[in-house]
């Protein structure tokens, strides 16, 4: 008797393969006309994604890209920590532009809650860095880090802890009486008040009580039911705090093996990942960069990339710094990640350079290495090896078939594919979502 195999859901990880900032929101956006689920795994509002939709900008910081696509499902993993009021203020502007949301998102029960003292002490220890003369890390000041710190201390206020008021007094008034005073004796800094935290979060509770769900089932059951699904990474793979260029990085584990335990689905429903790469390099905040070009001296490459790419960080507003393209950087993310496929980001903004420099590795201690090292000590100490490439006055700005590619884009993309090992699938020429070239569908792909 022969048996008919039912039809399971493909699924598909967009990991940002650089610092940040790669373009990853657009690109979720766009292969969700193929998903009937969007997945946040990691990070919180740290996270930026801008998307242009005909010419219309949004911005998106928690809520998953997937929402300005009506009828598909958004849903908050386990391994985001949460401000609620961030959520609720999120999710009204949404509304006011006629996005329907509360229907169609669901918020882990496991999310770690952040509170206001979690951002408290994100700014005051930025501040004692500066004052103490050490390099700040960059962070948000939103509270991301310590609200992982309290995660793994096993002390976190969770979303389900909501749903019970006495409960919630408790762990709080607990919680506060620790961070106040690291706040007060250590950090001089002001401490903060129990009353107005528990009452807002009282009142965010009845909003966010019909978004709660168990997400691990949900998403397990869309996967049996034949659903797609598309896990959205924040942050990059260069701010992972493990593989990143600690101490420069977030608080999260950024990279695609995340998807499963920020989400609750097994390794083996992680069919393809997509990294998201930018035709150039970026960074905001401290940390080695060993590309980095002159961005603010107007005639240079980097005053270009800055300017023409329009570099300025979604979430903090400061400008990004710039830099040429990294293979080395793309190959030891490419390694972490077990990369499926590419997408080259912000081509267009290239336009009008006469010349390319392609890093493609460095000079480190006497040694020549084709591999991004571990830890931001050695990274500082590496001096990057170019190879020189034509640019190109021809307009890339909109095209959608790699044949219409000025010839030197196409040989520069060539060039990345094969140093890097990994096959180019999508190539954006702007931030409009149907300016886009697709080579290969990662949902179609065996």
């Amino acid at each position: 008797m022969s048996v008919i195999a039912k039809k399971v859901g493909r699924n598909v990880v967009v990991v940002g393969t650089q610092w940040g900032d790669e373009g990853k929101g657009k690109l979720v956006d766009w292969l969700t006309e193929s998903a009937q689920g969007v997945v946040r795994f990691q990070g919180g509002h740290n996270a930026g994604h801008t998307l242009v939709i005909n010419g219309v900008k949004t911005a998106l910081n928690l809520i998953p890209s997937g929402i300005m696509r009506p009828g598909v499902k958004c849903y908050i993993g386990n391994g985001v920590v949460l401000d609620a009021t961030h959520l609720l203020k999120e999710i009204a502007g949404l509304e006011a532009a006629g996005v329907e949301v509360r229907s169609r998102l669901r918020v882990s029960e496991a999310c770690p809650l952040i509170l206001p003292f979690h951002a408290a002490l994100d700014v005051a220890r930025e501040a004692k860095r500066g004052n103490g003369g050490a390099e700040k890390i960059g962070t948000t000041g939103k509270g991301i880090g310590p609200a992982y710190e309290d995660k793994i201390a096993r002390r976190a206020l969770r979303v389900q802890d909501l749903k019970h008021p006495e409960r919630f007094a408790a762990k709080l008034r607990e919680l506060l009486d620790l961070h106040n005073h690291i706040l007060t004796t250590y950090l001089n800094a002001p401490a903060l008040e129990f009353q107005p935290i528990y009452d807002a979060a009282m009142k965010q509770a009845e909003e966010i009580k019909p978004l709660m769900a168990d997400v691990s089932r949900e998403l397990n059951a869309a996967h049996l039911a034949g659903e797609n699904l598309l896990f959205e990474g924040a942050q990059g793979t260069l701010l992972d705090i493990d593989h990143g260029t600690y101490p420069f990085v977030t608080s999260s584990n950024c990279v695609a093996g995340n998807a499963a335990a920020g989400s609750g689905v097994g390794p083996n429903l992680l069919h393809y990942m997509l990294g998201i790469t930018k035709a150039y390099c970026t960074r905001v905040g401290g940390g080695p960069f060993p590309t980095e070009l002159d961005w603010e001296k107007e005639g240079t490459p980097g005053y270009h990339m800055s300017t023409v790419g329009a570099e300025r960080g979604v979430v903090t507003g400061r400008y990004r710094r710039c830099g040429w393209f990294d293979a080395a950087l793309l190959k030891r993310s490419a390694q972490v990640n077990g990369i499926t496929g590419l997408c080259i980001t912000k081509l267009d903004v290239l336009d009008g350079l006469t010349e390319l420099k392609l890093c493609v590795g460095y000079k480190l201690d006497g040694e020549t290495i084709d591999l991004l090292p571990m830890g931001a000590d050695d990274i500082e100490r590496c001096e990057p090896i170019y190879e020189t490439m034509p640019g190109w006055s021809e307009s890339s700005v909109g095209v959608t078939e790699y044949a219409k590619l000025p010839a030197n884009a196409k040989q520069y993309l060539e060039r990345i594919a094969s140093v890097t090992g990994v096959p180019i699938h999508v190539i954006s020429t702007s931030p409009d979502r149907d300016h886009t070239i697709l080579l290969t569908d990662p949902y179609k792909i065996s």
